[in-house]
């Protein structure tokens, strides 16, 4: 197994925290109630939107904080002595398009905001479907054995 030039924890703490928006995010669909997740022991909480939706928006807030961290880190330090693979950058860019269409959707959920139909709709189906494009590049980098997002220069 080869070592990462970052801290393994960043990586370690990304896929968890992607994992769980990926899973509260669906189960802000109806889906629990209609497959009947809430059925099984324990998983009753799916079929709760309000809470579903308030555990994805506090993930969001740890997801913001490693983005944040790492971006703070690449620009003090890292861009010196790390590049960012061809894989890496497509993620780097469809995580950045994840945050931007996260953040819309929670100004659009604010009391007393308006938005057209039509853009509602359109930050709905761009931030699904970078959902969708992340989980295939995540894909193919393990299909590739080559899931770093940066290497050494």
């Amino acid at each position: 197994m080869r070592t990462r030039p970052y801290p393994a924890w960043i990586s370690r703490l990304f896929i968890l925290l992607v994992a769980a928006l990926t899973f509260t995010g669906f189960m802000q669909m109806p889906l629990a109630k209609r497959y009947a997740l809430t059925t099984v022991p324990g998983m009753a909480w799916t079929g709760d939107f309000f809470l579903v939706h308030k555990i994805h928006y506090v993930l969001g807030v740890a997801l913001l904080f490693l983005v944040a961290l790492v971006a703070v880190n690449w620009i003090k330090s890292w861009k010196n002595t790390l590049a960012l693979t061809g894989l890496g950058l497509a993620r780097a860019g469809v995580v950045f398009g994840l945050v931007v269409s996260g953040l819309l959707r929670v100004y659009r959920n604010l009391p007393g905001v308006t938005l057209d139909p039509a853009a509602i709709l359109a930050i709905e189906w761009v931030h699904l479907t970078l959902v969708m494009v992340l989980g295939v590049l995540a894909l193919v980098a393990i299909i590739r054995k080559s899931s770093a997002y940066a290497v050494r220069r």
